[in-house]
């Protein structure tokens, strides 16, 4: 289902920045999920996302550079707090695929 037209200020309105996968630890949700500490490195520093990531082993997620968008606001996940909401697709099996860049960038670049 297509989704209705967005004007180009609402995407102006996101602030999608690469970041640098820190930490990962296992959360007590009723879904199986991770909280992940993701490094966007200086103005926007180290922030928190919870969700479901366990389609990944942890060791998988460490190092791992993602693209989340870091201004939405704090989401409750069970009892942990979202900061950010990392961005990706389902694979043809529903398993989560996380966007990411194709070659090296500095943390925290924004994504235009």
């Amino acid at each position: 289902m297509e989704k209705v037209t967005a004007e180009f200020k609402n995407f102006e309105a996101l602030d999608i920045r690469v970041g640098k996968i820190v930490n990962v630890e296992d959360t007590e949700t009723k879904k199986p999920t991770y909280k992940v500490t993701i490094d966007f490195g200086g103005e926007v520093g180290t922030k928190v996302s919870c969700a479901g990531y366990r389609s990944y082993a942890k060791e998988d997620l460490l190092g791992k550079l993602i693209i989340a968008v870091v201004n939405l606001p704090p989401k409750q996940v069970g009892p942990e707090t979202s900061e950010v909401l990392i961005l990706g697709v389902s694979d043809k099996d529903d398993k989560a695929v996380y966007l990411t860049p194709q070659s090296e960038v500095s943390l925290g670049s924004k994504v235009f």
